[in-house]
């Protein structure tokens, strides 16, 4: 039995609360969360004890997940690294960039399992092309919200595209060569709409497009490699693969399309996308890891990595802002 404690218990918060208490061999300690009105509703609702003292719950948990404002992430996660507990943290690993290079020493020096709340990763839409080779040279990003306070302490970079970003390192495995960004802040002090292009060593462009101020929702990732395009709606869990025929395709149509060097067979197929919960399933995820010993989906690495694209497209804006001002 593993036994969890969860600092902060807002809107995901809950959530977490929800899923951890369907997952086998998870015990759920308590929790901590400085606000009254919401601490008490949360006792009350889910019977659970409410600490008063972070230390304490660390010291009664082997698992701390940490579902706090971006700005509190290092002072809850480095406590817990230091007294040697497993780590959930959500997205993003740390509020600055030596933060998380803190985080990343001490988790190695601590010699547990850290896993970043980039949920993404585990949505059913993403998952069901896991045996799909993916070798774009371009990528084509779209992250539209309605505008909500509620995460707003940070740039839409850190709120909503660093989702795309570890995506987009994940599927492309390069470096990143060049990075070229605009951004414009409507609503709040920081920008709530940007737009980045993303240049990698291997050729491959991805052109990211994040806003909070938007009329409508939408989710969507295009992907153009080689005698193929493949489409992810992450909001409405679909999928999409137009390509060359192969063999293998039964359970796609079939067009005939005339080409200069002749004509070629177009197959078009939506890959099954099968139900889930991507938040109950990166909890599993990392649970598994802790169990059986291996690296978790999103390490530290990765929520670094991710960091570091986000912080240089935030420098880029502002250098930009800073110049046409």
């Amino acid at each position: 039995m593993l036994n969890v404690g969860v600092f902060g218990v807002g809107h995901l918060g809950k959530f977490h609360l929800n899923n951890w208490k369907e997952i086998e061999g998870i015990n759920i300690v308590g929790f901590f969360d400085p606000n009254n009105d919401t601490a008490n509703e949360v006792a009350e609702k889910y019977n659970l004890k409410r600490f008063l003292d972070e230390d304490k719950l660390l010291d009664a948990c082997d698992i701390a997940d940490v579902v706090v404002p971006t700005d509190r992430h290092y002072h809850i996660c480095m406590r817990a690294l230091r007294k040697g507990k497993h780590l959930f943290v959500e997205k993003p690993l740390a509020n600055t960039m030596q933060e998380a290079k803190d985080l990343m020493t001490m988790a190695r020096e601590a010699n547990v399992k850290v896993q970043v709340g980039h949920v993404e990763r585990f949505n059913p839409a993403f998952l069901s092309l896991k045996n799909v080779k993916m070798k774009p040279m371009f990528i084509e990003v779209h992250r539209l919200a309605q505008f909500n306070p509620r995460g707003t302490e940070v740039s839409v970079i850190l709120d909503l595209m660093i989702h795309d970003i570890d995506i987009v390192l994940s599927i492309v495995k390069s470096s990143v060569k060049n990075i070229y960004a605009s951004g414009v802040a409507v609503m709040t002090d920081t920008p709530d709409i940007a737009n980045v292009r993303l240049e990698f060593n291997n050729g491959c462009v991805a052109n990211l497009t994040s806003s909070r101020i938007s009329m409508k929702k939408m989710r969507k990732i295009r992907l153009f490699q080689k005698d193929a395009y493949i489409g992810i709606d992450f909001l409405d869990k679909k999928t999409e693969i137009i390509k060359l025929k192969e063999a293998k395709d039964t359970d796609a149509f079939f067009f005939e399309l005339e080409t200069p060097t002749g004509s070629k067979t177009i197959s078009v197929c939506s890959p099954q996308v099968p139900d889930g919960n991507a938040i109950k399933m990166e909890l599993e995820s990392f649970v598994d890891s802790i169990i059986n010993n291996k690296t978790p989906v999103v390490s530290e690495i990765d929520g670094y990595l991710a960091m570091e694209v986000a912080h240089q497209i935030i420098e880029k804006i502002n250098n930009t802002n800073r110049l046409t001002k």
